[in-house]
Order: structure tokens, then C-alpha cells, then sequence
């Protein structure tokens, strides 16, 4: 499950390959909304080039287009969907603007950003050339004048409702645009665990260790998963009750398997921080 997603923008080649070490999971070369007007040819062909060169088993890497309601972002489709690991498409806002992607074979991550998108999430999320969904919350936020946490934790259980759905994996966070900010960060991402999110997208590496480390299980959590586990394979099958009493299934036992490989999988990429 991936944890970590890092913008970088298709102007600036030099950052790539610092992008790719980074730590991050996945790096989205971005052709949309970090590049002016003037320079996203250029970014759309320092992108071309680079995932042509890339080595083949280094970080993945997806591309933000841009608006499939534009002539650029047509041409950035045919130029790099054959190219990158996933397209990203901002300002989706029906399932059937993904239809033109069925024929570039590529798998897509659709951006909802507007009220319209919202409203059809869980027909985009179920449409079959997509992997995952993800929040443009500042576009949202602007377009719906909202200022207040409790009405975007509305529009981000939309969002994971629609993914859960459709079988995709849970929702990240958007981007925290403070950088400077790690308290902010932080305490953002836990909100957005609350709510079912998993998981979030940086626009500098330095919040990609915060980042992975807010979504990492607690040792109390990881422990307690560790119990379960233990006690579902002590029992065999079938509904089982805990030392102190309380009956899990087979759907808290699953959970409970996953928490204790992320636990895993996060220390080991947190001792590589240090």
C-alpha cells in the first residue's frame, strides 16, 4: 500500500532523480498546476525524457496532465500515457470524460475538484481504467467558499466512501501547502486517518518522513494487532474471543494482519531517515 506521493514540477528536470530517492513511493511529474502557461511544453518534453530513461525498477512515476478538456492536455495524454506508470487527471467530473483513456491503456488516478466531481465520485471511482481517486481540496475549497474542517472532512468521506466502493485503495490526503509547517502537517494527516484516509501527497521531501510517519501504527495499535493475530491463529477460523473478552471476526483479523505489515514495512523505512 502506498504511503507517500510527491509532486514535482515538470519544469524543473533537475529534481527528478532527487525525487525518485527521496523516499517517496510514488513521484508525480506535475505538467499542470506547478508550471506557467509559458513553459509547460517544455515541461511536457523533460518529461518524455525522462521516463524514457528512467531505469525500469526504480520509484514509479505518474504524470499530472493537464485538463482533458484542453488541447494540452489531449497532447500531453498522447504524448506520455504510453510512457508513465499512471496518468493523473485534474477536473474529472463524470465517468464518462475517463473514456477517451480506455484507449491509451492507461491507468488513471482521477482528481476530484469540484462540486460536480464530488457528486459523481462513486461512479468515476468505479470506472475500469481507474487505480485510485484523490482531493484537489484547495480548488474545492475555493470553488465552495469553505473555511471551516468539518465541511471538508464531509467532502473527504464522499471521497473514501467512493473508493471502498469501487475496491480501490483508501484516499490520501491533498497536498499541505505549508511547508514550513510540520505540526500542521502532522496533525492534519491524523485527522485524515480518522476519517479512513490512508496515506498522503507532499510537495517538498522534507514532509515525506512526516508523512510516513503520522500514518504509521501506534505501538499500541500494533500490539494489539499483534494479539488478534495471535489469537486467530491459536483458534483456527470463525468468530474468537480475546483474553479480555472482546469477539472479533474475520474482517478485524484481516485489518489487524495489515496493521502489523505496515508497522513492519514503515520501521524499516523509517530507520532509513535516520
Amino acid at each position: 500500500m502506498k504511503v507517500s506521493w510527491l509532486y514535482v514540477p515538470g519544469d524543473r528536470p533537475e529534481r527528478f532523480d532527487k525525487a525518485a530517492g527521496s523516499g517517496a513511493d510514488v513521484v508525480i511529474i506535475d505538467l499542470e498546476d506547478a508550471v506557467a502557461p509559458g513553459r509547460k511544453d517544455e515541461a511536457r518534453a523533460n518529461a518524455a525524457a525522462y521516463l524514457r530513461e528512467r531505469p525500469p525498477s526504480g520509484t514509479p512515476v505518474h504524470v499530472r496532465i493537464n485538463d482533458l478538456a484542453t488541447q494540452r492536455g489531449l497532447d500531453d495524454l498522447e504524448a506520455l500515457g504510453a510512457l508513465a506508470d499512471a496518468v493523473r487527471v485534474p477536473k474529472v467530473e463524470s465517468a464518462t470524460g475517463l473514456d477517451l483513456l480506455e484507449r491509451f491503456g492507461v491507468r488513471v488516478y482521477p482528481l476530484l475538484e469540484s462540486a460536480a466531481g464530488i457528486l459523481e465520485a462513486r461512479a468515476i471511482a468505479a470506472h475500469p481504467c481507474v487505480d485510485g481517486i484523490a482531493l484537489g481540496e484547495q480548488d474545492l475549497a475555493a470553488e465552495l467558499s469553505i473555511t471551516d474542517q468539518g465541511a471538508m472532512n464531509h467532502l473527504r468521506l464522499q471521497a473514501v466512501l467512493a473508493a471502498a466502493a469501487a475496491g480501490l485503495p483508501p484516499v490520501p490526503m491533498s497536498v499541505y501547502p505549508d511547508v514550513r509547517d510540520e505540526a500542521g502537517l502532522v496533525a492534519s494527516c491524523a485527522a485524515g486517518r480518522g476519517l479512513g484516509m490512508f496515506g498522503g501527497t507532499a510537495i517538498h521531501p522534507r514532509q515525506i518522513p512526516l508523512i510516513r510517519a503520522a500514518f504509521r501504527p501506534t505501538e499500541e495499535e500494533a500490539a494489539r494487532a499483534g494479539e488478534i493475530v495471535q489469537a486467530a491463529e491459536a483458534a483456527g477460523a470463525g468468530a474468537l474471543a480475546l483474553p479480555d473478552g472482546t469477539f472479533v471476526d474475520a474482517p478485524i483479523v484481516a485489518r489487524a494482519r495489515r496493521t502489523l505489515a505496515l508497522s513492519e514495512r514503515l520501521a524499516d523505512r523509517l530507520v532509513d531517515d535516520v
